[in-house]
């Protein structure tokens, strides 16, 4: 597992954990083990930020239908086919990345008018985006090596 790569996003993933268990912090049911259950919330969002860097420095993905286009990896697929995978690819995502990228994606919403229509914050509607384009991709992937496996 590689570290965050700049001060900076380190600091950035430490402050959103804070913050977080401050929101949370009714939720740490055992007052002993408090450190651990920190621990934890910051190792899981520095591993939760480094993810979403990643995924970021990546070639850019600005609508679903970019998902599906002919240079992804379902780009051999004709269109309808296309459309099947990824309709299917849809609905096996969680209800919060879904409701998430067809809002932020295909209705155009931006993240503040997600967070609110949800009652999440705005950095759970980027997280929830980026978990849901990373799911696509990854089944999307799958769908078209299962296509050339086939062939």
């Amino acid at each position: 597992m590689s570290q965050l790569e700049e001060p900076s996003d380190a600091e950035d993933a430490c402050q959103d954990a804070f913050v977080r268990c401050w929101e949370r912090i009714g939720e740490c049911r055992e007052p002993s083990k408090f450190r651990s259950w920190l621990l934890r919330a910051v190792r899981n969002t520095a591993h939760n930020h480094r993810e979403y860097l990643e995924v970021r420095a990546g070639p850019p993905v600005d609508s679903l239908a970019d998902l599906a286009a002919p240079s992804d990896p379902v780009g051999d697929l004709d269109r309808k086919e296309r459309a099947r995978v990824l309709r299917s690819a849809l609905r096996d995502l969680d209800i919060m990345p879904y409701e998430v990228i067809v809002m932020h994606d295909l209705e155009g919403c931006k993240h503040a008018e997600i967070a609110a229509k949800l009652g999440i914050s705005e950095l759970m509607s980027r997280q929830h985006l980026s978990a849901a384009r990373k799911a696509l991709r990854k089944r999307l992937a799958h769908e078209q090596h299962r296509e050339e496996s086939s062939e």
